[in-house]
C-alpha cells in the first residue's frame, strides 16, 4: 500500500505544472508531515498542440524560447509548437488558506494561541508567476507576523472587542506587501483564540463577579424604589389624614357655633317669654316661687359634697333668701329702666335743641 501511494505521489508530481502552488504544497506536506493546505487550483501542465483551449478563470503564462511571451486568455488560443511553452498555470478564483495556529503576546503580557483563514485572489498572473517563488507561503508568513504585531499593541480585554479592527489591519498590511506579487488579500478572519487555563478561569470569575455586581445593583435599586414608594404612600396617607382632621375640626366648630347660636336664640326667646310673663299680675309671685324652688334644690345638694363652704348665718331662712333675690332683681330692673328713661330724655332733649337751632337759622 505504501508503494502504491509513493507511485501515485510521484505520478502527481510529474504531472503538476512546474513551480505551481500545488506542487510546492505537496512537497512541503511530504517534507514536514503536516496536512495539505488549500492552494490555488492549478491544472496539469498542458502540452502545446498548436491550438489550445484555456478554461474560464485560468491564465496560462507562455514563454517563447525561455522568455516570457504572453498570457493566454480563456477561449481558443494558437501557439507555435516546440517554440512556445506553457510555463505557469494560474487560477483566478478566490481561495481560502488556513493560517496555522501561533502564539502571540498582548500588551499586558498574556500569551494567546490564534489561528485564522486568509482569502486570496490572483490579480496579475505575470507577477504571481515571476514576482515570488511561493506566494502562498510568503503571504502566510506575513499574515502570522502581522497578527503577532497587531496583538502586541492591545491588551487582552480589547482583543475580543477589536476583533474586526484586527482583521482589517492585517488585510491592509498583507495588501501592501503582496501588491508586487500580483495577489490581493480580500479578507482575513481570526478563527479561534485560545487562552491559558488560568487566564480563562480568571476571566470567568470576572464575568461572574460582574454579573453578581449587576444583580446587587438591580436588587438595591429595587429596594430603593420600594422604600420610596412606601415613603410616598405614608406621606400621602398623612396628608389625607391631616386634611380629614382639618375638615373634621371645621365641621365640629361649625356645629358648635350653630349649637351656641341655637342655645343663645332659645335662651333669648325664653328670657323674652319670662320678661313678658313678669309684666303680668302674678309674674312676681311666680318668679319668687321659682327662685325658692331653685334655692331649696341647691341647698339640698350641699350636704352631698365634701367641700368646705362658708355660708351666711341665715342660709336656712328660705323666705329671706328669696326676698334678697327679688330685691336684687328689682334693683337691676330698676337700673335698666332708669337707663332707658335717661336715654329717652337725652334723645328728646337733643331733638328739641336741634329744632331751636333750626328756628334761629
Amino acid at each position: 500500500m505504501a508503494g502504491t501511494l509513493a507511485v501515485e505521489t510521484s505520478h502527481l508530481l510529474r504531472n503538476c505544472a512546474k513551480g505551481s502552488p500545488l506542487l510546492r504544497s505537496i512537497r512541503s506536506s511530504l517534507s514536514t508531515g503536516k496536512p495539505l493546505q488549500s492552494v490555488r487550483f492549478a491544472s496539469r501542465m498542458p502540452m502545446n498542440t498548436g491550438v489550445l483551449f484555456v478554461p474560464q478563470q485560468e491564465a496560462w503564462v507562455v514563454e517563447r524560447m525561455g522568455r516570457f511571451y504572453r498570457i493566454l486568455q480563456p477561449g481558443v488560443n494558437v501557439l507555435i509548437p516546440m517554440i512556445d511553452k506553457i510555463r505557469y498555470v494560474q487560477s483566478l478564483k478566490e481561495i481560502a488558506i488556513d493560517i496555522p495556529k501561533q502564539a502571540a503576546i498582548t500588551s499586558d503580557n498574556v500569551t494567546l494561541n490564534l489561528d485564522g483563514v486568509l482569502y486570496l485572489r490572483v490579480t496579475n498572473p505575470y507577477k504571481a508567476s515571476y514576482g515570488v517563488e511561493d506566494p502562498e507561503f510568503a503571504i502566510t508568513q506575513i499574515a502570522q507576523t502581522s497578527m503577532r504585531s497587531e496583538i502586541g499593541k492591545i491588551p487582552l480585554d480589547n482583543v475580543f472587542r477589536e476583533r474586526e479592527s484586527l482583521n482589517l489591519a492585517i488585510v491592509e498590511i498583507i495588501n501592501k506587501a503582496s501588491d508586487s506579487w500580483g495577489i490581493a488579500c480580500l479578507r482575513y478572519e481570526i478563527r479561534d483564540i485560545k487562552l491559558p487555563t488560568r487566564v480563562q478561569e480568571a476571566m470567568q470569575m470576572q464575568v461572574e463577579a460582574e454579573r453578581k455586581k449587576r444583580a446587587a445593583i438591580l436588587e438595591s435599586e429595587g429596594i430603593k424604589e420600594a422604600e420610596i414608594n412606601v415613603a410616598e404612600g405614608r406621606k400621602q396617607s398623612r396628608i389625607l389624614a391631616s386634611e380629614a382632621d382639618k375638615q373634621e375640626q371645621m365641621n365640629r366648630a361649625e356645629g358648635e357655633a350653630s349649637a351656641i347660636k341655637a342655645r343663645a336664640s332659645a335662651k333669648a326667646d325664653a328670657l323674652k317669654v319670662v320678661a313678658e310673663r313678669l309684666r303680668g299680675s302674678y309674674g312676681m309671685d311666680a318668679a319668687s316661687l321659682s327662685i325658692a324652688e331653685q334655692y331649696v334644690a341647691a341647698f339640698g345638694k350641699l350636704a352631698k359634697a365634701s367641700n368646705t363652704l362658708i355660708l351666711p348665718s341665715n342660709s336656712s331662712d328660705v323666705p329671706a333668701m328669696v326676698t334678697q333675690a327679688m330685691m336684687a332683681y328689682k334693683t337691676i330692673s330698676g337700673a335698666s329702666l332708669a337707663e332707658k328713661l335717661i336715654d329717652e330724655e337725652e334723645k328728646q332733649l337733643g331733638g328739641w335743641e336741634n329744632r331751636q337751632e333750626a328756628g334761629k337759622s
